[in-house]
């Protein structure tokens, strides 16, 4: 990994210096505990042992689990450490560009968590302090989670686009290889940080070739995940799920068609870093497909310095006043809403199910031809929905098209978005100190 010096004057000594004065205001009779230390310092902000060791508790008993070996413990924590360290990078990446995560937006996603696993806030609380966590630990996850999810929405997955051009060129790729096939395989990236001497290339490859042989000889994958991988999805064991052939990059395809299920490929180089992948299934695809359409339009309000969320949401409660009392809904559209579809009244057209992000599909599909949605908040803003009409549509002649376009764009989507943390990770100041 590459790091640069950095000049003396940054240091954040004062975070030491808190450390050393509590120590000293300490009664002399009192027990000896151990001091807590910096571990890291990522730009102006630290890690400390204790958040480190609270990570390794909390991944410990995931691990445990989902019944993945523990790997060595010092192992582990380098690796927890590289991540925990890659996403502070990233959350002060979105905090200095100005992206800001409203405390009812954490407070909702508290409460989907609740309803998922048929608990209230308090049976939550108590399952978390169970398991050696609390409400407010949970709520700085899913705000850091927040935040690095709407600056890759804003910094990559906006920025993705899918030509005619390509969408023909990967429906004749999938009729000279026939019928589309869908591959569960796992994964485990040994990263190369971008612009690395030959030296670091050479080391990491032989971290990769360690790895690889390891598995060769029978250990298990999901562990050597946990402890070796950079990919975002380690900790579950590199494991991808089912993924079509064409959402997969073609360098991971070429290898995973000629390999049986069980097998481990042979180890791969991209401009990311060392691959090894392992096969666990693959299935052909249905090629037919019937879906509910839905027409709808939407009055989108975006959020940023001067409008805040509650700004947002109040506005589109005094819209939806407006339309409630006749005016209507497409000249509303027209004068406030901050989407491309504003010159057509909102209207987004027909609608198939994936088209859009969660919140708002579960939203529009709630409501009936003519009724208009409360105020809902996406990673794109907050809107107004209305829901014109629906439809049973026989979609198997757009079909190919439809799950073409979706394939190469999550497929570039990846693949940019792992070029994006490479390039955060590496251009922020780190200082790795000793463990004990």
């Amino acid at each position: 990994m590459k790091y640069f010096k950095r000049p003396e004057w940054r240091r954040p000594q004062w975070a030491l210096a808190l450390l050393i004065v509590a120590s000293t205001l300490l009664p002399a009779h009192a027990a000896v505990q151990p001091l807590d230390h910096i571990v890291a310092i990522v730009n102006d902000e630290i890690i400390t042992r204790q958040e480190l060791a609270k990570r390794y508790a909390e991944v410990a008993q995931s691990l445990a689990r989902q019944n993945t070996p523990l790997p060595p413990r010092e192992t582990l924590e380098k690796q927890l450490l590289e991540r925990m360290v890659t996403e502070l990078a990233l959350q002060q990446h979105a905090r200095s560009t100005g992206i800001r995560v409203d405390p009812t937006q954490v407070e909702r996603a508290l409460q989907r968590i609740a309803e998922q696993n048929k608990l209230d806030m308090a049976g939550l609380q108590a399952a978390l302090e169970k398991e050696g966590q609390s409400l407010d630990s949970m709520r700085n996850t899913i705000r850091n989670e927040i935040l690095i999810a709407r600056a890759r929405e804003r910094d990559v997955d906006n920025r993705v686009a899918v030509t005619d051009a390509e969408i023909e060129g990967y429906l004749q790729t999938q009729v000279q290889q026939g019928a589309e096939t869908e591959y569960d395989f796992s994964h485990i990236l040994i990263a190369v940080p971008e612009n690395a001497s030959p030296e670091e290339i050479q080391a990491r490859r032989a971290r990769a070739d360690q790895v690889h042989a390891q598995l060769a000889a029978g250990a298990d994958f999901a562990q050597l995940s946990a402890s070796h991988s950079d990919a975002q999805n380690a900790l579950q064991g590199g494991a991808f799920g089912w993924r079509a052939s064409g959402k997969i990059p073609a360098l991971f395809v070429d290898v995973l068609k000629q390999l049986q299920p069980g097998q481990i490929a042979p180890l791969l180089k991209s401009s990311n870093g060392f691959h090894i992948l392992k096969l666990n299934n693959k299935r052909g695809l249905d090629a037919t497909l019937s879906v509910t359409q839905t027409h709808a339009r939407h009055i989108l309000i975006k959020t940023n310095e001067l409008t805040s969320e509650a700004d947002a949401r109040s506005r589109l409660l005094q819209l939806k006043e407006r339309i409630e009392n006749g005016v209507k809904f497409d000249e509303l559209a027209r004068l406030h809403s901050e989407d491309a579809s504003a010159s057509k009244g909102g209207d987004l057209g027909w609608i198939n199910p994936g088209d859009t992000v969660p919140d708002f599909e579960k939203t529009m599909d709630a409501l009936q031809p003519g009724e208009v949605s409360a105020p809902i908040q996406s990673p794109f803003g907050w809107h107004l929905i209305q829901v014109l009409e629906r439809r049973d549509q026989d979609v198997t002649q757009e079909r190919q098209k439809l799950l073409a376009r979706k394939a190469i764009r999550e497929r570039k989507a990846e693949e940019a978005f792992q070029d994006w943390v490479r390039q955060i990770r590496d251009s922020a100041y780190v200082e790795l100190r000793p463990l004990d």
